[in-house]
């Protein structure tokens, strides 16, 4: 398996900025410091560790080697050990809920968000509330899945069925209890014995299935970054909440703010790769701070009771 480069080996976390009152008084327009209120969201796995899916760079993750579309397109066995572990996995990423920070954004006046995570929380968030903010699953979804030799789509239920039936025995043979497993961001868990696990074909054409995601070494379909770059483009600044910026799909348009002269507001708790590009920076929890601003939000934005 290809080794992965750890972008932000040597960084350190940072000192806060400002304190959050400030930031929020600079994202709500009361302080007079930056004349705009129309932010891009660029959201990262941090939104999510409450919703129960791990992130990958945070104090409790466990250090892996995600697949790259290389190693999956390398081997059949690489695809039945990709495709075994996802099919443990789904059910516990499949029974993931928004938590308070996805409901407290959605509830917000921003131009858009554009999210790195594929477990299709900040839409679930959005369709529960009627947002009208659009979200771009930058990175894809694990809901879907696409053939490669067609461009079919499928729906990861019907896929984890037939799956399913094509394996009837294999959690046993394993050992391993699907609702017990500890899922990885992208859905998947580490399970060893693969080798024996049947993978499903595209029943239209017979032609490689894979989830609609982008792996490490695969590019973001053009019409999806072009509407990326469009609501980054048109808002005046960009907050990013929980995400490392450690790949360089969600750091291009921190650069791209950056070198256009609008303000970067960057809130994790932890080092990121664009942090001598951010004008304001906070290292509080994302759920924190995001509660904090959804009550500072303009009236008739009333920020949910916290769950």
């Amino acid at each position: 398996m290809a080794v992965i480069f750890d972008p932000l080996r040597g960084r350190t976390r940072p000192e806060a900025s400002h304190t959050d009152e400030e930031l929020i008084d600079v994202l709500t327009g009361t302080s007079g410091a930056v004349e705009t209120t129309e932010w891009a969201v660029l959201t990262g796995a941090g939104m999510s560790t409450d919703s129960g899916v791990p992130d990958y760079r945070g104090p409790d993750a466990v250090p892996r080697q995600p697949m790259t579309l290389q190693t999956f397109l390398s081997h059949p066995e690489q695809r039945a050990r990709y495709w075994a572990r996802s099919w443990v996995g789904w059910p516990r990423m499949r029974s993931a809920r928004p938590n308070a920070a996805h409901l407290e954004l959605a509830q917000l006046p921003v131009a858009g968000i554009v999210t790195q995570n594929v477990d299709g929380l900040h839409q679930a968030a959005a369709q529960e509330l009627g947002s009208d903010s659009p979200v771009i699953d930058l990175h894809g979804s694990l809901d879907r899945v696409i053939c490669l030799n067609q461009g079919h789509m499928f729906d990861r239920d019907w896929v984890q069925r037939q799956l399913s039936e094509l394996n009837p025995d294999f959690a046993q043979v394993v050992g391993i209890d699907p609702i017990d497993v500890e899922t990885a961001p992208d859905g998947d868990v580490d399970l060893e014995e693969t080798s024996d696990f049947n993978v499903l074909d595209c029943p239209l054409c017979g032609g490689m299935l894979k989830p609609d995601v982008v792996y490490f070494g695969d590019s973001v379909p053009p019409a999806r970054l072009q509407e990326a770059n469009r609501i980054c483009d048109e808002a005046s600044g960009i907050v990013v909440l929980g995400s490392s910026l450690a790949v360089l799909s969600g750091l291009r348009f921190v650069r791209a703010a950056a070198k256009a002269s609008k303000p970067v507001v960057i809130v994790t708790d932890g080092p990121t790769r664009g942090d001598e590009l951010a004008d304001y920076r906070s290292i509080s929890r994302v759920a924190d701070f995001v509660h904090d601003w959804a009550s500072r939000a303009e009236p008739g934005v009333q920020a949910n009771p916290r769950r």
